[in-house]
Parts: structure tokens; sequence; C-alpha cells
């Protein structure tokens, strides 16, 4: 069994294409681009930590391109694994009725705050994995000991992603900021070392 991390499906939103410049011409293209993805990594009796903003759900009538009159469960069947659903700012009426909205995780020797909107992160925790900022950044530092990873498709090609693959790519962007800060000093060190004084 595997586990997975995952956010910001928005089946059925096609105005999301638009927002976050995903790279589909149509709903159908996005909706089945994600199925796709997401059952060609997770097996049936793997579990998936989805962190919000699963599917949009309209009404007959209501504004266009913001989600279809669809059940939350109608989705949920056509997608491999044991599924938890962590809330999102746009799943309270799309009859998903998930009650958690952030969950802690003991996983890889760390304690882990899952939830969707960063600014509800636990800076007391080592690892945050979030969801809701889309196409924004995939890695942010939260106080002096702690990182958010967003774990949302729109930066991890449209796929939930493994614990691995959020590891590895923590130990890149810790690598590029040292990199960068060790720039930063050298260019800080020239220019005072040629002032006059």
């Amino acid at each position: 069994m595997n586990i997975w991390f995952t956010s910001d499906y928005h089946f059925n939103h096609f105005n999301i294409i638009r927002y976050t410049n995903r790279p589909f011409k149509t709903l159908d293209e996005m909706n089945s681009t994600l199925i796709k993805n997401h059952n060609e990594r997770v097996k049936p009796e793997d579990t998936v930590y989805f962190l919000g903003d699963f599917i949009f759900k309209n009404s007959l009538g209501g504004k266009v391109g913001e989600g279809l009159p669809d059940k939350a469960e109608d989705w949920v069947k056509k997608l491999n694994g044991n599924i938890v659903f962590i809330a999102g700012n746009h799943d309270k009426n799309n009859s998903l009725k998930t009650h958690i909205s952030k969950l802690y995780l003991r996983y890889g020797g760390m304690t882990i705050c899952c939830v969707h909107n960063p600014l509800y992160a636990d800076s007391n925790c080592e690892l945050n994995l979030v969801g809701h900022v889309h196409e924004k950044w995939k890695i942010r530092p939260l106080g002096k000991k702690s990182i958010m990873v967003n774990v949302g498709v729109d930066v991890w090609s449209f796929k939930p992603i493994c614990f691995g693959e959020i590891q590895r790519a923590i130990s890149e962007w810790k690598k590029s900021n040292a990199t960068n800060q060790n720039q930063q000093v050298g260019e800080i060190i020239r220019s005072e070392s040629t002032e006059e004084r």
C-alpha cells in the first residue's frame, strides 16, 4: 500500500483552466486527464490524502463555467484509492461532506500538518502540506523551522505525489536557497569591500 498527497482537482470547474493557466482546452479534457493521471499512480488499496477543492458543484442555471450539478460521490467512484478528504474553501456545497479541516500525520519520522489553506499551516510542525495556491508556488518557508509544500496538481504535472517526491523537492529547494543565499552574501561582501572608508 502506498500513500499519496494531492489537492485542487476542481473537477467540473471550467473557469479554473483560465484562472490558473491549465494546459487544457476543454472541461472534458481536464477532467479525464486528472482521472487518468490519478488512476495511473494510485492503486485501489492505496491511501490518498486530498487537501481540498475536489469538485465544483453548481445548480442548474448557475454561473457559467463554475461547475455542474454533479455530486462529489459520482467523481469519487471514478478514482482509485481510499481517499481521506480535508475540506477546501470550495468543498462547502459540493456534497463532499468531510468534517476534517486539518489533519496531523506522523510519517517519515516527522509530524506533518495537512491543511488546504496555507494561512492555517502550523509553524510548530517541521512540514506542512497545503493546497489552495494552485500555480503560485511549490515550496515556501514558514517561520524559522517549518516548510510548506503545495501538493496541488497545478505544480505537480496534474498528478498525486508520494512522500519521496516531496522529500526530493524539499532537498532541491534547500540546495537552491543555500546557493542563492551564498550568492547574496558574496555580493554584499564584494560591495562592502569596494566601499571607501
